[in-house]
């Protein structure tokens, strides 16, 4: 029975990996594409990104499943290197090199934990301002003119455009834009949306000889090993672009890997991560493919097919050869107003609509911060953007504690109250359990708390304890909101004791009162425990609870 369950087990796994695989592939695949020509490198460059990129991850990174290839943010900060400069490609790929160097550099130090401390409306601001240079780059091509090298050459062209449009384009773009909408959650998880409009935009076009621009120029052909060309005045003058493609690269592949880690609910190593995308760019740069990143999008729709590791980013990358090697030929008559149109709708995931829903009620410190973060990003440079973006964002929070900081001395410890708790949770065998967060949950601790919710093994109740007055920025809104997925994930009831009206109203704004059950929402911690022991009472208890101690958090 042990050797059956092992083989029932291990294709249960192999089906998962296979599943996921397949999925990340074909939704990867017109990205890829659309990538590899928005940067200059070319369609297939895109392709063979995707493919090298996501098989040396696979390979040699984390156990969690993260598909790898040319992402949005890489192929903005890319692109935006390139134009600026007027660099070619033998200069894209001596970066792209360079960056892959830092990338396993930073690696093998404690860098790589840093992202998990950037406040969310940088990466917020950062994301929203990346969606928005997508979609307004794709403007030209999808009215049939030419590609513009930067948002602002792109508006300043776009008035005589509209006087200009080739209709035919127009209509490949909106009938891409149409199907990438308006394909269903439930068919879009098995046949994605971006890959059927790739196959109806390219059909519609053939069929009807629309006069559009095409791919055209496309070679099966395996690329060859070439070194690039490494000089001290050469590493002088691309280091700085250099640094700038490997920060992007890096904390977006350490984001999505944040992403995999809470849907597999595991902790991979973020060095590995790291180190796995730093071999695969370097192995993109000398065979001349497109570099990236882990992609949030995939990987998360590998995982939701099944994939649980590794394995499903190499299925991915094999996937994907197959399919160039069988319809790469095709390729060369897909019209780049169709690709337009998938990159607007990447565009458009890739905002974060998320914190928009919000955004009336988020603390106008963290309004600030995201405009500035989204502008800079927008109009000069995503680097120089998101540091000063951690800049004010820190800026700010010292002039909040400042503001709220009162000199004196005080007791902090009440020896009734942790003996009340110490017995509350000795009498339920720890079934109940009370957890103060003293001081300022804020974008800082949120990350450090949330780690701590993973050891509440045995509990049942659980009363988290906001012992300040203050309001939670956004970073601890979302961080909230995540506690209380994980616990209930965990079959953990979850009751909320605070201390104002104010922050009361804020957790009904934002919806999290309606997560957590407005009755479970309370003034009083004693009243709070009275409902924790009635719930218990009535529910039968099958096994002894393992101890779990009391335990505070200060900050």
């Amino acid at each position: 029975m042990e050797i059956k369950g092992r083989i029932k087990s291990f294709i249960t796994f192999l089906k998962g990996e296979i599943s996921g695989g397949i999925i990340a592939a074909v939704v990867a695949m017109p990205q890829a594409l659309a990538f590899g020509v928005a940067t200059g490198f070319g369609a297939m460059a895109g392709m063979w990104g995707a493919i090298l990129l996501s098989i040396t991850a696979g390979l040699t990174g984390a156990s969690i499943p993260l598909i790898s290839g040319p992402t949005g943010p890489c192929t903005i900060a890319l692109a935006s290197i390139l134009s600026s400069h007027g660099f070619g490609i033998q200069q894209a790929v001596l970066i792209l090199f360079m960056a892959a160097v830092i990338q396993i550099l930073i690696a093998s130090t404690k860098l790589s934990d840093i992202v998990k401390y950037v406040p969310y409306p940088v990466i917020s601001g950062f994301m929203n301002g990346v969606g928005t240079i997508l979609i307004i780059m794709q403007l030209m091509p999808i009215t049939g003119h030419s590609l513009q090298s930067t948002v602002i050459d792109t508006v300043t062209a776009l008035p005589s455009a509209v006087f200009d449009i080739n209709i035919s384009a127009l209509m490949l773009g909106i009938l891409t834009l149409i199907i990438c909408f308006a394909i269903p959650q439930r068919i879009n998880r098995y046949f994605p949306a971006q890959l059927a409009a790739l196959i109806t935009g390219t059909a519609v076009s053939v069929i009807w000889d629309f006069d559009v621009e095409r791919i055209s120029r496309i070679s099966l052909v395996f690329p060859s090993l070439t070194l690039p060309c490494i000089s001290i005045s050469a590493i002088k003058e691309y280091l700085p672009f250099a640094l700038i493609f490997a920060i992007v690269a890096s904390s977006e592949s350490l984001l999505t890997g944040l992403v995999a880690d809470s849907l597999t609910k595991t902790n991979s190593n973020s060095r590995r991560l790291l180190a796995s995308q730093g071999a695969g760019n370097l192995i993109c740069s000398l065979t001349g493919s497109l570099g990236g990143a882990a992609a949030a999008m995939r990987t998360a729709a590998a995982i939701k097919n099944g994939a649980v590791s590794r394995w499903a980013a190499v299925i991915s990358g094999l996937v994907l050869l197959l399919i160039l090697l069988k319809f790469g030929g095709l390729a060369s008559e897909i019209p780049l107003a169709v690709l337009a149109g998938i990159l607007i709708k990447i565009g458009y995931d890739i905002i974060d609509t998320k914190f928009l829903k919000v955004i009336k009620y988020a603390p106008r410190d963290d309004l600030y911060v995201l405009l500035i973060v989204f502008f800079l990003t927008v109009f000069y440079n995503l680097i120089f953007a998101v540091a000063s973006g951690i800049i004010l964002a820190s800026l700010l929070y010292a002039k909040r504690c400042a503001d709220t900081t009162n000199l004196g001395v005080k007791n902090i410890v009440d020896n009734d109250i942790m003996k009340y708790e110490a017995d509350v949770e000795k009498a339920s065998h720890h079934e109940i359990r009370v957890v103060h967060i003293n001081g300022q949950f804020f974008f800082g601790s949120a990350t450090r708390i949330i780690s701590h919710f993973d050891e509440l093994l045995g509990t049942k109740y659980l009363i988290l304890n906001y012992e300040s007055e203050h309001t939670l920025d956004i970073s601890a809104v979302f961080a909230l909101e995540d506690i209380i997925v994980r616990l209930k994930s965990q079959k953990i009831t979850v009751m909320l004791v605070i201390k104002s009206k104010e922050v009361e109203n804020q957790l009904k704004n934002l919806k999290i009162s309606g997560q957590i059950g407005e009755n479970m929402i309370f003034f009083d911690e004693k009243e709070a425990v009275s409902v924790a022991k009635k719930l218990s009472a009535g529910a039968s208890k099958t096994k002894s609870r393992a101890h779990f101690p009391f335990w505070h958090i200060h900050h």
